[in-house]
């Protein structure tokens, strides 16, 4: 038997079966739960590819019988839904940003089936009991990769992201508060492409950008590392590691960890205590959420007295004295 294995399958599938060898072993003697992911962008896409691998490594674990399906639009996403919940799912993790009253319609329609979904807004216990909502809450790891920032750039940072939504705003905010502790005076170009999935714009926007003045880029979107590569300006990547394909610009990233809140929601149906919840709080860093990406090829190179502060306010965050703001609010160019 001849097996293909794709760069696809290297990104998703690697990291999957590492997070799978830290699963609990208990997982492997129960029967596996009947899982589908929903997902409006390719699984590459930085935040849904974070869900994808946590669903992965459960897979790998036998916790659950995980399938999926990607690139469904807003307006196809509760038939979708619903053709899952007929054929038996029982657990559906997904994001309904673009879908949310048609998508809770659905949720109400089916209260034997789990739902754990992206969501701007909150739960509903009373209209939807079973529906959990999550966001990606990294602004921990966003902040930390705005010091390093702030000691890696003379002032001028281009940033680039896909919706004004507080998912995103948030975790700007908390970058350019980090760049400020560092930097005072750093200034900031701001700007959304209106798209989840469109590296293209996203490139072109930071090269507007580059030729503005800026020396550093936040990476929000996919796109806008390969403008800082082919400009020798710098990147700070979002929710995964790019730095193997950027070795030369990404110097760190604000990695998002899925594997907490999923595995919540998966014990909770397993023992049929699956509730209207908030997962948002499991996505932070002191439930192991989120993290600061290693330093890589750029290790020596941000200044000591830069990573001394890193250190200490990840071990403050950690221990509850420092509380980096979440402020949802659109941010604009300064």
């Amino acid at each position: 038997m001849t097996f293909t294995v794709s760069r696809r399958g290297l990104l998703l599938g690697g990291a999957a079966a590492v997070a799978a060898a830290n699963l609990p072993r208990a997982a492997l003697a129960q029967e596996p739960i009947r899982m589908a992911g929903i997902y409006t962008v390719p699984v590459e896409q930085q935040w849904v590819s974070r869900i994808h691998i946590a669903a992965e490594a459960a897979k790998a674990a036998g916790a659950v019988d995980y399938t999926y399906t990607e690139n469904v639009a807003n307006t196809d996403y509760p038939r979708v839904m619903r053709e899952y919940c007929e054929a038996g799912i029982k657990l559906i993790v997904g994001e309904i940003f673009g879908a949310e009253a048609e998508a809770r319609e659905v949720c109400a329609e089916y209260p034997d089936v789990a739902f754990l979904m992206g969501s701007s807004f909150k739960p509903d216990p009373v209209a939807n009991t079973n529906l959990s909502v999550f966001d990606n809450y990294i602004q921990d790891a966003a902040y930390l990769s705005g010091i390093v920032a702030g000691g890696m750039t003379a002032g001028n940072i281009g940033m680039v992201g896909g919706f004004p939504i507080p998912e995103v705003n948030r975790l700007m905010h908390a970058f350019m508060a980090g760049v400020r502790e560092v930097k005072p005076d750093a200034k900031f170009q701001v700007s959304f492409i209106g798209s989840w999935f469109d590296p293209p714009k996203a490139k072109e926007t930071a090269f507007a950008m580059i030729d503005g003045g800026a020396d550093l880029l936040y990476a929000e979107r996919f796109g806008v590392s390969d403008a800082a590569k082919e400009r020798g300006v710098l990147a700070i990547g979002n929710v995964i590691d790019t730095q193997a394909d950027y070795p030369d610009t990404v110097v760190t990233s604000a990695l998002w960890n899925f594997a907490p809140t999923l595995d919540r929601a998966i014990a909770a149906v397993r023992d049929d205590a699956f509730l209207a919840e908030d997962y948002g709080v499991y996505s932070q860093m002191i439930h192991g959420g989120c993290t600061l990406a290693p330093l890589g090829t750029f290790e020596g190179k941000v200044p000591e007295e830069v990573m001394a502060l890193v250190r200490q306010r990840e071990t403050e965050i950690i221990g509850g004295a420092f509380v980096v703001e979440i402020n949802d609010d659109e941010p604009t160019s300064s």
